[in-house]
């Protein structure tokens, strides 16, 4: 069966350009990014590489742990940092898993055979510290993926994880928030003491619990 939301990401053993990792071990007790490239030295996955790595600073800051995966080799993934490296003005120091024989691909359903047969698409897994899928989003091996993006639904999964909120269309961290209607008007005061607004019996908005 296809993978679900609050699903237990798949353990799995594989080799990576940073040594073998059992993932579970490996991402310990920090939050993790699990994402699939169709190949090595393809154009877009290069700039996507290179994205990533760009913003260490902004993973490392979230406790988030990130490595790619393709079906290539190690060695092929070592050279392609190379090329990488070189024309993202970068330095990718995450692991990228070798897939040969597609077992972690299939795990986690990242080949779809209407778009290849062979080579993923663009998938992308945000996991929590309990090793459970908090998000899924998949993207044509055509379209490259939005990393602001993905650092911004971090941010909302860590906030709601933690706080009695959701976050609304288009929030950004520092951004108001809705409160939980599992949340009743008496305990707003004690939950939320920054204040609130009304809009709607149903949309009550609050500033952002942890700012």
């Amino acid at each position: 069966m296809a993978l679900q939301l609050n699903d237990e990401a798949p353990n799995f053993r594989a080799q990576t350009t940073e040594g073998e990792i059992n993932f579970h071990e490996w991402l310990g007790d920090s939050w993790g990014v699990l994402f699939s490239h169709p190949a090595d030295y393809t154009p877009v996955c290069t700039t996507e590489l290179g994205a990533t790595a760009r913003l260490k600073d902004d993973f490392a800051r979230r406790n988030v742990k990130v490595a790619a995966l393709s079906v290539d080799e190690v060695e092929s993934h070592k050279g392609w940092i190379n090329d990488i490296n070189e024309t993202q003005n970068t330095q990718v120091e995450f692991p990228i898993i070798a897939d040969p024989d597609r077992h972690i691909s299939e795990l986690y359903g990242m080949i779809h055979p209407k778009a290849s047969g062979t080579l993923t698409v663009r998938s992308l897994f945000i996991i929590g510290p309990d090793k459970k899928i908090k998000l899924m989003i998949t993207y044509p091996a055509s379209t490259g993926r939005n990393f602001q993006e993905i650092l911004r639904v971090i941010d909302s999964l860590q906030l709601t994880a933690k706080y009695s909120v959701a976050t609304p269309a288009d929030w950004k961290e520092g951004e108001d928030v809705v409160i939980s209607n599992a949340v009743s008007d008496e305990e707003i005061p004690t939950k939320f003491p920054k204040g609130h607004r009304v809009v709607k019996p149903y949309l009550r908005m609050t500033p952002q619990p942890n700012k």
